[in-house]
């Protein structure tokens, strides 16, 4: 496929946009004009009900000359964004179980959830150790305090949710644990040596690598150790993406932006400049871009211009289509309507969810 591809086609792939199933018609054929003008190369789907984002996604398939990437935040199961879907407790209670086993079963279990669904990508776990009680985004969905329980938990739930080809995605990187502020609205910022960074917030990430972590969220974090320019969040960090992730931990899985509309990146430019910022810095996908044109645009005219490598575009558009291919997509399904919520509601769901709750 990837042989075929021209470079418009090459640069769509590079962009996971927001999608609702619980809009309007409006919203719809905009995701359907981006599809079909632009080639994305993936959805995350947001709020909504199973059935109509099922539905959608078959719609939204089928438009899509390559198949695409469909990614979720489902933390603690599809409940987190979904109506009508199963709730397993939130990370804060999984990190009190002692029983490592439980929680790979849990990741089976959501891992299975996501294949029904089809969803690829699940944006989890968050891997953020919950040092600062002052933090107001993080709390309950880290696994704890504990540089070590978090690392066994993630690995657990990683090791089920890959065990059925679901790509797990570690969060937030460099590690969100310790702020007292919130990146969907401001610049948090992290003032710790290197040394320290690396012996707590980056050790949950060197486990996981090494264990076969298929994707990494970096997050939107000023960090001075790191990043000199304090004003540059670490999404869009050449430092940060590739001297930390890509080379010193040696990371050759996916890589992804958090959401490139919140406001931890979007106050630092205008959309598109942050899109090649971010994909200067060594980023793969560009998750929730503000404006996919205005980005088309500069990504085209940098490679114009050379100061981005068509060499160096290839090199993220292999991953994604590897990615697709080992989540599935090369022998593409449309999702079964028939008994979907009873599928996501399961006897057995209710039997893990007591198994969990009687042992932490």
């Amino acid at each position: 496929l990837f042989s075929t591809m021209s470079i418009d086609q090459k640069i769509g792939q590079l962009f996971m946009v927001q999608a609702y199933s619980n809009k309007d018609e409006v919203h719809r054929k905009s995701i359907e004009n981006l599809i079909k003008k632009f080639e994305i190369g993936g959805l995350i789907f947001m709020q909504g009900t199973p059935e109509k984002q099922a539905q959608l996604n078959n719609n939204y398939q089928a438009l899509s000359k390559i198949p695409l990437l469909i990614g979720f935040d489902g933390e603690w199961g599809l409940d987190m964004r979904l109506k009508n879907t199963y709730r397993f407790p939130w990370n804060m209670t999984l990190g009190a179980i002692r029983n490592n086993n439980l929680i790979e079963e849990f990741g089976v279990q959501l891992g299975k959830h996501c294949k029904r669904l089809g969803i690829h990508i699940n944006f989890a776990p968050v891997v953020d150790i919950n040092i600062n009680p002052e933090n107001p985004i993080i709390g309950n969905r880290s696994f704890g305090e504990s540089r070590e329980n978090v690392t066994q938990k993630a690995m657990a739930f990683v090791k089920g949710m890959q065990s059925q080809h679901i790509l797990a995605s570690a969060k937030h990187f460099p590690g969100h644990g310790d702020t007292a502020s919130d990146s969907h609205k401001t610049l948090p910022a992290l003032d710790f040596s290197v040394e320290r960074l690396d012996s707590i917030e980056l050790h949950p990430y060197k486990q996981l690598i090494k264990n076969d972590l298929t994707s990494v969220m970096v997050a939107h974090l000023s960090v001075k150790s790191l990043e000199p320019n304090t004003n540059l969040p670490t999404s869009l960090s050449y430092n940060v993406v590739t001297n930390v992730l890509k080379e010193r931990l040696n990371f050759k899985g996916l890589i992804l932006t958090d959401a490139l509309n919140m406001e931890g990146a979007s106050d630092y430019a205008e959309p598109g400049e942050i899109d090649l910022a971010a994909i200067l810095a060594g980023n793969d996908i560009l998750l929730i871009p503000e404006n996919v044109e205005a980005a088309v645009l500069k990504i085209k005219n940098a490679l114009d211009e050379k100061i981005i490598s068509e060499e160096r575009l290839n090199n993220s558009v292999r991953k994604i289509l590897k990615a697709k291919y080992w989540a599935g997509l090369n022998n593409f399904e449309p999702i079964n309507l028939d008994s979907l919520k009873e599928n996501l509601n399961t006897i057995e769901d209710e039997l893990l969810h007591r198994k969990l709750v009687e042992n932490y």
